[in-house]
């Protein structure tokens, strides 16, 4: 015979782990220093910046009519 469970307190001990884990997740969401936020943020502008200096520049192709001297 299984051990006898207390339903109320099964639902209870459920919800305090839904909770416990929401959280966790929004501690590591929006638990950073403000350094951290600013490292984060220059580390994507630069990043942005680097793919922006890869990408190839249609307009300076010479192959293409987009001068006047045509």
């Amino acid at each position: 015979m299984g051990d006898l469970v207390n339903l109320r307190r099964a639902r209870k001990d459920r919800d305090r782990r839904r909770r416990e884990d929401e959280a966790a997740e929004n501690r590591a969401k929006f638990g950073r220093t403000k350094v951290e936020k600013l490292t984060a943020k220059a580390q994507d502008e630069l990043d942005a910046r680097r793919l922006d200096g890869h990408c190839l520049d249609l307009a300076a192709d010479p192959e293409t009519p987009s001068d006047s001297r045509t």
